[in-house]
């Protein structure tokens, strides 16, 4: 089969479509025939060398794919060969192939063809574990998205507003935040323009940023607020005022999806099928795509997302 591999790690560059050997489904893994992934910020820091995959997995990049199920591995059930599906990888995904643990494949939704859905698990998996199952988002309550118009920002959006709580987003442009509002967006801050901590007041924070908004989430949470921090793009290492917490009986939690084991990853995904797929089957809830590109042209892909603008996913197609 062909995968994109790295030459060594760097720039877009050296990421490059050659042929590699074929994954083998293991007990318990389903052998898919790959035809999209999607990119996430994460595969740009693996590609240069920041972000290795757990260990066991494949060191392609690639955290999400859809296809078709190809093999079975021993003792798996539930899946037969010709499923359309897609899945939560930890690596892998810039492929033809690829093998995922049973418990991280799910049916495509409804209504969703078969590319898009490679832009689906991520996102999904991500918002859903630590806005609901972690978070508890409830009806009423207000939602903070940092980078409302990224992939995990567009979909966080929909979800908020699915669940009845009132949305609010950062963004960096107008254009940007009124697409957020076309999502369901109900309270738009340009992090250029406004202080966000002091034009909202958040029961639920989904950031992305780390070190840099720690004091400004914390002063920006309700009484028995919840931060979910989910990334370091404004850095890892930040001050906390224990003081402020403790006054509002709040809550701090960073999490990783990638890394967690197996089984937990498992019992959010099926989460995700019981409770989100019909949201997305629905309409409430849809994939919002930037752009299609071949897989062969990840490296512009990669570009686009680090040069910013791009409003969603990117998806790569791979199959023909």
């Amino acid at each position: 089969m062909h995968a994109i591999t790295l030459r060594e790690p760097g720039g877009p560059e050296v990421l490059e479509w050659t042929e590699v050997p074929d994954p083998v489904p293991g007990p318990g893994e389903v052998l898919l025939d790959v035809a999209a992934t999607a990119v996430n910020r994460a595969d740009l820091l693996q590609r240069k060398g920041f972000y290795p995959p757990p260990p066991g997995s494949s060191d392609v990049i690639g955290l999400e794919c859809s296809g078709t199920v190809a093999g079975l591995g021993e003792g798996v059930t539930g899946w037969r060969v010709g499923d359309r599906v897609c899945a939560l990888l930890s690596g892998g995904g810039y492929a033809e192939k690829v093998v995922v643990p049973a418990g991280q494949v799910a049916p495509v939704p409804s209504g969703v063809d078969l590319v898009t859905a490679a832009g689906l698990p991520e996102v999904a998996a991500t918002v859903w574990s630590n806005v609901v199952m972690g978070a508890g988002l409830t009806a009423g309550e207000t939602l903070l998205v940092h980078g409302g118009a990224g992939g995990i920002g567009t979909h966080a959006v929909q979800v908020g507003k699915a669940l009845g709580a009132v949305v609010a987003v950062t963004a960096g442009s107008a254009e940007r935040l009124n697409r957020c509002r076309e999502l369901g967006a109900d309270i738009l801050l340009n992090y250029k323009e406004v202080e966000f901590e002091k034009e909202v007041k958040a029961d639920v924070i989904l950031d992305n940023m780390g070190a840099k908004y720690l004091g400004r989430n914390v002063a920006a949470l309700n009484r028995r607020g919840r931060l979910v921090v989910i990334g370091m793009q404004g850095g890892s290492t930040g001050e906390l005022n224990l003081g402020a917490l403790l006054s509002k009986n709040a809550v701090v939690t960073a999490t990783s999806l990638r890394y967690r084991p197996v089984p937990e990853k498992s019992e959010i995904v099926a989460d995700v099928v019981a409770r989100l797929w019909p949201l997305v089957e629905s309409g409430a809830v849809k994939p919002i795509t930037h752009e299609v590109l071949p897989i062969q042209r990840a490296g512009d892909a990669h570009r686009m997302l680090d040069e910013g603008g791009v409003f969603g996913k990117l998806v790569l197609a791979v199959g023909s």
